[in-house]
């Protein structure tokens, strides 16, 4: 990976019944890092956290008066991760619920998938896309 610094033009959202606990653990059982933190007290109006391979997401509390649409516990992500293995060990011990046990898939991807807190999907493992899958 190169070391410039990568700018993110897709940012998935999501909201948050107690978002200050989620992002907690994002940071714990997933290994994401905080980019930026806004809010007063427990709420929190927006928080980017970033993924170490690249990429992000946003969050933050729902707010049912605002219209936007967005409900806690209706996200679900694929992450790529070098390393599945590990991270399904951490998330596991994190207290994430197995919702896919680690498995090789037949494109070639080593993965598993897991439910939050708030219940979020999220599916972790080595497949980068398939512009990176097939020779051009």
């Amino acid at each position: 990976m190169s070391s410039e610094p990568s700018t993110t033009y897709v940012w998935p959202s999501l909201a948050a019944r107690n978002a200050r606990a989620l992002i907690d653990f994002y940071v714990g059982a997933f290994g994401f890092t905080i980019s930026a933190l806004y809010g007063e007290g427990d709420r929190v109006d927006h928080c980017e956290l970033s993924w170490p391979l690249g990429g992000g997401i946003m969050l933050g509390d729902e707010r049912p008066e605002s219209g936007e649409g967005l409900r806690a516990g209706t996200f679900g992500a694929y992450v790529v991760t070098d390393n599945p293995d590990a991270l399904h060990d951490r998330a596991i011990a994190a207290g994430a619920t197995l919702v896919r046990a680690l498995n090789d898939t037949d494109y070639g991807s080593r993965e598993f998938a897991v439910r939050d807190p708030e219940g979020n999907r999220w599916s972790f493992g080595t497949y980068r896309g398939a512009e990176h899958s097939h020779p051009h």
